[in-house]
């Protein structure tokens, strides 16, 4: 079943899904620590009697049991020569319970192992592993293929993107997200549904991780900006610990039929059970909602179930979603970061120095950039290579969405395919070849692309050709089966001092296209080239077009009197909003320029004095020019040196953190101060950000390495300016046996280890004899248990007991996704954290070092 006959199928109806697997195979004797995939086969008649019950129950889309079935995770269990036949004989199970009565999905999850440049997976890597499991699952007979339980957007393009080169079949795509509505890697729903959906998903949701009460606004979040179905898929409610040490959920079969009614009117049309549910679970369902009919439901409702607003289009980065229309606020697309007329920043590209380009990011956004340009077309450099650097460096600073700016089909698709969000294209037009190679790059990678009106043979003669050429190129645009709503028109400025008619050609171009439904963007420069005071006719010209309906304008947002004339444009037109945010924004401005005129006065007062200390060369990543000047004021070589370590801690900057540090020991400070007054303190604020859901876990985790790099140079010097002083606890630290995921746990020991724990890692699926024997053998203080799967929490319980059994003194702290503060009450730990950053501050509190 491709992708528009799945739609077809699911269109104005419920579709129901299967429920648990893993807490059913449990209880039914799987002990934690096998491969399930390799138990199942071990005991066909178990899983053939689960799913037989699903589909009596009314599952239409039943499961194949492939979950852990790719290469890497097999590989964990030794297995990973025989992935073909695993998967081959789990689909064949499958298909005999499914009968004619139900589809089949093939599915596929995280593979374990985290992408870079948090990890050393590389991406092209893990699409390889997608294929082949996609393959196996489509010759094996699925009819369909659902990518579950993921944590990472990038993840879930890598499986897309392989699925639609190796298959035709339909991809069903659902994330778990966390307390916050994101999922681990600080994706919210709605930057993932849009995502996804352009690239290419059949339908889109959630499941796993918390019950159907908790799930109410992702799932609004993603049907209010997609047109595909929304999947719900959630658990029996929260975990907790049975009697006879087994773990259960807290809502039984009518009170998670009953909830379930929210998901449908927050927009979820299929649905089903994870974690703690039971055929039963969905018969329930089909009784209450199998013969809803959607259309007639959302009249019954009033109009009250949300779906996306037509003619909203759409951007997204990893973390964050654009949304606009025809009437909205004018945005910026930052400029900056491209080397054209720029020879400081040509020479450190050549150099492979990347400063410039980050304080551009930076800068940019605080300045009010919606989307940031990304060239870096220029002689002397790998253009391909340099710009996949500059998109990771740019990524790890911004969530703004990117505009990826080359006329090079081979660097825009290299762009386009790591990218983790829905880019903008820059550009698309008539010349030779061009939109041939273009479109389709555009089609398959899910992106909006800039229409530039240019003829085959250059620049169109009047308005009316140009007029031409977009209706041309959005009919080869249609032909792909891209809409409006995928395209930004190019106003194509010409000089007004070479073409006095240029402005105007330029405005009756954006004329047509607001009356046509078309958005508009166009770069403001040429318009005034050659003429001096070329900021004036900028300004002009850009308010004249917003007057016209200019949707967005390429430009250097540090540029006040441009970006001031814009929000006052929006004022004088009443769009939504536009009063705030012009208000705010002269708010700013006024701040700054205070901050300016003191650091003046600053500069004088030490010009008098006789100071002639260095300048500032570093500050925080929102910081302004205000910021800077007033540090320069105050500035000292050593304080300079402290303030770009702290910066590179805060930002993640593993690139030159090493030899900023080494420069600072050169300036004469101590390795201890660098170690006590900077990076502690700048770790600290990392973690406070990370709390406060303003960092995810790539800055976190990009925080805690860029120190430890600090850290590693300093270590010698520390360890000789320690020699005698007494050291911090023992930590031993593992992911409980039957558990192979361990990305919150590395986080949490190179945290602890920057802290000056000394961490014993045990690394994962660590069973509790092991754990207690480390423990025993290093006189750990603390034993930190990590668990991912609600079917692996136990055994938290069991190392708690067997640590008691053997009388070991250390105190026993878990974490992990699934596990709460509750469950850690109820097995007897002694602590409990949510996060990395928390962990440390707990495992310090319990044992009196604060």
């Amino acid at each position: 079943m491709n992708r528009q006959e799945f739609i077809e199928f699911s269109r104005d109806k419920i579709v129901f899904l299967d429920g648990a697997t893993g807490t059913n195979l449990m209880k039914a004797g799987m002990p934690a620590g096998v491969c399930p995939e390799a138990w199942i086969l071990e005991h066909k008649d178990v899983m053939l009697d689960l799913q037989k019950r699903y589909v009596e129950a009314g599952t239409n889309i039943l499961y194949a049991p492939t979950f852990t079935g790719n290469r890497i995770k097999l590989a964990d269990y030794g297995l990973g020569d025989k992935i073909e036949e695993i998967n081959t004989d789990l689909v064949k199970l499958a298909k005999e319970a499914a009968g004619d009565k139900a589809l089949v999905a093939g599915d596929l999850t995280m593979t374990g192992r985290q992408l870079r440049p948090i990890g050393d997976l590389d991406f092209e890597e893990l699409i390889e592993v997608y294929k082949e499991q996609t393959q196996i699952l489509e010759k094996a007979g699925c009819d369909i293929l659902v990518v579950e339980t993921m944590m990472s957007l990038q993840e879930c393009r890598a499986a897309l993107i392989a699925a639609k080169e190796v298959s035709d079949l339909a991809v069903m795509v659902t994330l778990t997200f966390e307390a916050d509505g994101r999922t681990l890697y600080g994706s919210d729903a709605a930057a993932s549904a849009i995502t996804l959906e352009a690239l290419g998903a059949c339908a889109i949701g959630a499941n796993c991780s918390t019950g159907p009460d908790k799930m109410e606004e992702i799932i609004r979040n993603m049907a209010c900006v997609t047109n595909i179905p929304i999947i719900a898929k959630p658990n029996a409610g929260l975990p907790s610990v049975n009697p006879d040490g087994t773990t259960g959920y807290d809502m039984d079969s009518d009170t998670f039929r009953s909830e379930m009614k929210r998901l449908i009117t927050a927009g979820a049309s299929i649905i089903g059970g994870c974690c703690g549910t039971t055929p039963e679970y969905i018969q329930g369902l089909k009784e209450e909602y199998g013969q809803l009919v959607l259309s007639e439901l959302r009249d019954k409702e009033g109009n009250s179930i949300p779906r996306k607003i037509c003619g909203r289009r759409y951007l997204s980065s990893e973390r964050r979603s654009l949304s606009f229309g025809m009437n909205d606020p004018f945005m910026i697309v930052g400029e900056r970061i491209n080397p054209t007329g720029k020879k400081k920043l040509q020479a450190q590209l050549r150099e492979g120095n990347l400063d410039m380009v980050c304080d551009f990011a930076a800068s940019q956004e605080s300045e009010g950039a919606s989307i940031l340009d990304i060239n870096v077309g220029m002689s002397g450099i790998d253009e391909k290579v340099m710009m996949l650097k500059v998109m990771e460096e740019v990524m790890s600073i911004t969530d703004l969405p990117l505009c990826i700016d080359t006329s090079s089909a081979e660097v825009m698709e290299a762009a386009l395919r790591i990218y983790p969000g829905r880019a903008l294209m820059n550009s698309i037009s008539l010349e030779k070849g061009k939109a041939e190679v273009f479109l389709p790059l555009a089609k398959k990678y899910g992106a909006m692309f800039i229409l530039l009106p240019l003829n085959p043979d250059g620049l169109p003669k009047d308005s009316e050709e140009k007029i031409g050429n977009i209706e041309k190129l959005s009919a080869m645009a249609y032909e792909q089966g891209m809409t409006k709503e995928d395209i930004v028109v190019d106003g194509l400025v010409a000089t007004v001092g070479a073409e006095p008619s240029a402005a105007i050609n330029t405005l009756d171009t954006i004329d047509y296209c607001y009356e046509n439904d078309f958005a508009t963007i166009c770069g403001l420069s040429n318009i005034s080239f050659g003429l001096p005071e070329r900021m004036n006719v900028n300004t002009a010209f850009l308010t004249m077009a917003i007057d016209r309906g200019l949707t967005m304008a390429i430009a250097n947002p540090s540029q006040e009197l441009l970006v001031n004339a814009a929000f006052a444009s929006d004022l004088l037109k009443k769009k939504e909003g536009a009063d705030i945010r012009y208000i705010e924004r002269m708010q700013i401005i006024s701040e700054r320029n205070a901050e300016k005129e003191a650091a003046l006065k600053a500069l004088e007062a030490s010009a008098k004095a006789g100071n002639t200390g260095n300048t500032w060369t570093g500050a925080s990543p929102a910081s302004g020019s205000g910021d800077k000047a007033a540090a320069a004021a105050a500035g000292s070589p050593e304080t300079d040196a402290l303030a770009v370590i702290k910066k590179d801690v805060l930002t993640g900057n593993k690139r030159t953190i090493v030899r900023d540090t080494e420069n600072a020991i050169n300036t004469g400070i101590e390795a201890k101060t660098i170690l006590n007054d900077v990076l502690m303190p700048a770790i600290n604020e990392v973690g406070e950000l990370f709390d406060k859901g303003k960092y995810f876990l790539p800055q976190l985790i990009s925080g805690a390495e860029a120190m430890k790099m600090s850290i590693g140079y300093l270590e010698p010097l520390l360890q000789k300016d320690a020699e005698g002083a007494p050291k911090l606890p023992t930590v031993v630290i593992a992911t409980v046996h039957g558990d192979i995921h361990d990305i919150g746990k590395n986080l949490v020991a190179l945290m602890l280890k920057n802290y000056g724990f000394d961490v014993i890692d045990l690394g994962k699926d660590v069973p509790k004899e092991e754990i207690v024997k480390a423990a025993i053998e290093h006189n750990a203080s603390i034993i930190a248990l990590s668990a991912l799967m609600t079917t692996t929490m136990k055994e938290m319980k069991n190392v708690v007991e067997y640590a008691h059994e053997n009388k070991v003194n250390a105190k026993i702290v878990i974490g992990g996704a699934v596990v709460t503060r509750d469950y850690a009450m109820e097995i007897g730990a002694d602590g409990y954290s949510t996060d990395a950053a928390d962990a440390v501050r707990v495992i310090k509190n319990i044992l009196n070092l604060d």
